[in-house]
């Protein structure tokens, strides 16, 4: 990895001498996805990493221990409803780019609470585009060429799709839950601030992302840990939704790639491709943890599932036709979703310690979204 040097301005500001890599920030950096990049990043990139997270529920800090020593590396706590900090971070830190993925995410949670939706997604965009936009027009005409603003969304503002049927990105948004109508009307916004103020962005909507460190409400953490208990296996209706799946890492990949020769104004679809219902993603992960945790008393996981009320307003079919990325910028992922699926099934294993303190503080796996 090439050196970078990193000097201290006089107004406390974080300068990068070396000119081949980019100085990011990036919001929700302490979310699964958020998590997972900052880690890419300064792995495999040479890249100076400004980490703004407000520290929700979901947040978790422990997820960044690996990259803590390392001096290319900022962590600041902020809301990005709050201006006047956005504002300060971005004139602290003069980033070439920032990244925003916080977000509040799980569906059943918007059920429950769609204000909290509204005020994040939609507020929280709009506060810091407009940061964004002040800063970015300040900057010199050198660095306004390289500049970025990444929005980082989801392939559930296209809305449900009919059988064999793949959402490109030209197809119209029909979002059916709070949180995909939220991050819809985000993704409306971002846009607007490109043509109208000329702001140079970019937005990329991803499938269903798994791997390690994701918070147990999501569907394939919380079945694995409550396989491995021997819980229940809760599957809402009868288990054949489809939802298109994502390893979290390649999706990290694919994020930088994109920022670095992603058009401004364009979005990209980012997906692998594995198209899976969730009685199969069930069956997976009962099948795996069975292989590397063979029952004692000769019992299939399997027989754990149990069906129970569908999820209100419940998408059928999720999928999303990724060949723009891949044609326009030769991405493809690395990991198969089987190779993808063992690695997250093992990593949960051995991390019991990291799961269990969720369970005994901020969430222990009960049923979310149940309000009509």
């Amino acid at each position: 990895m090439p050196q970078v040097k990193i000097s201290n301005g006089k107004d406390g500001s974080i300068k990068c001498i070396c000119k081949r890599h980019m100085k990011i920030l990036i919001t929700g950096g302490a979310g699964f996805i958020g998590s997972a990049l900052i880690r890419h990043l300064i792995a495999d990139t040479g890249d100076i990493i400004v980490n703004v997270d407000k520290l929700t529920y979901a947040a978790n800090l422990d997820s960044l221990q690996s990259i803590l020593p390392s001096r290319r590396y900022f962590f600041e706590q902020g809301d990005i409803c709050d201006r006047e900090r956005m504002a300060q971070l971005l004139n602290k830190y003069q980033p070439d780019a920032v990244m925003h993925l916080a977000a509040e995410t799980h569906v059943d949670r918007s059920i429950d609470n769609p204000e909290e939706f509204i005020t994040t997604n939609i507020i929280g965009t709009y506060r810091i585009l407009e940061c964004v936009r002040t800063y970015f027009f300040g900057l010199s005409s050198e660095k306004k060429e390289t500049f970025r603003f990444h929005f980082i969304s989801t392939d559930e503002v296209y809305g449900s799709l009919q059988d064999n049927a793949f959402s490109t990105e030209a197809d119209p948004f029909h979002p059916n839950s709070p949180y995909a109508s939220s991050k819809a009307a985000a993704e409306h916004i971002v846009r607007a601030w490109n043509k109208t103020y000329g702001l140079p962005t970019i937005t990329t909507n991803c499938s269903n992302n798994f791997g390690p460190f994701q918070f147990p409400e999501k569907l394939i953490p919380l079945m694995i840990i409550k396989a491995i208990q021997w819980e229940p296996l809760p599957i809402y209706g009868m288990g054949d939704n489809i939802r298109d799946w994502l390893y979290v890492d390649d999706h990290a990949r694919a994020l930088r790639l994109i920022l670095e020769k992603g058009v401004p104004g364009e979005n990209y679809n980012v997906s692998a491709g594995n198209t899976k219902t969730n009685l199969e993603i069930a069956h997976g992960i009962c099948d795996t943890i069975d292989h590397l945790v063979p029952p004692a008393n000769g019992k299939l996981r399997r027989n754990l599932i149990t069906f129970v009320q569908d999820r209100p307003g419940h998408d059928k079919r999720y999928a999303l036709d990724a060949r723009k990325l891949g044609s326009a910028l030769g991405w493809k992922p690395v990991e198969s979703f089987e190779s993808a699926l063992q690695k997250t099934i093992k990593w949960y294993i051995d991390h019991e310690d990291w799961w269990r303190k969720i369970f005994n503080s901020t969430y222990d796996g009960h049923r979310l979204g149940v309000a009509p």
